[in-house]
């Protein structure tokens, strides 16, 4: 019997929906899809520079959790990147530790402060605004 999956802290959710490779003609199959925390756990690690117990103990798993996900999530690059495939964010087992908006205007995803309404987007001030869910 499969063990049910545990879900990871991810402060932020990507600032992207995707991206497509520039001067390929053609695609070579479907897109490569990138879980939100096989994200946070490349940004940890690459990006913030942070060894994989901290980045670990941030995302409330164990570090060799951690490790296998920061493996998966270089595979699929290199996936993504070798293969000239479309790269995709998409949610996976995590939650964030705020409330993220997404503007259907300007793209822009935010969280705002405990107690602060968030039916207007903080960088252009449109109301047409949506709860980033799972």
């Amino acid at each position: 019997m499969a063990r049910p999956r545990r879900l990871r802290k991810i402060v932020a959710p990507p600032r992207f929906k995707g991206y497509r490779p520039h001067g390929h003609q053609g695609l070579t199959g479907k897109p490569v899809e990138l879980l939100y925390e096989e994200y946070e756990a490349l940004k940890l690690a690459d990006y913030d520079g942070l060894d994989h117990q901290a980045a670990s103990q941030l995302m409330g798993v164990s570090r060799p959790t951690f490790a296998r996900i920061y493996q998966s999530v270089r595979k699929k690059l290199a996936l993504a990147l070798v293969e000239a495939r479309p790269l995709v964010a998409v949610y996976g087992n995590a939650w964030m530790d705020k409330s993220w908006f997404v503007c259907n205007s300007c793209k822009a995803r935010y969280s705002v402060p405990e107690g602060v309404d968030g039916s207007c987007c903080a960088l252009c001030g449109s109301s047409s605004v949506a709860l980033i869910e799972p």
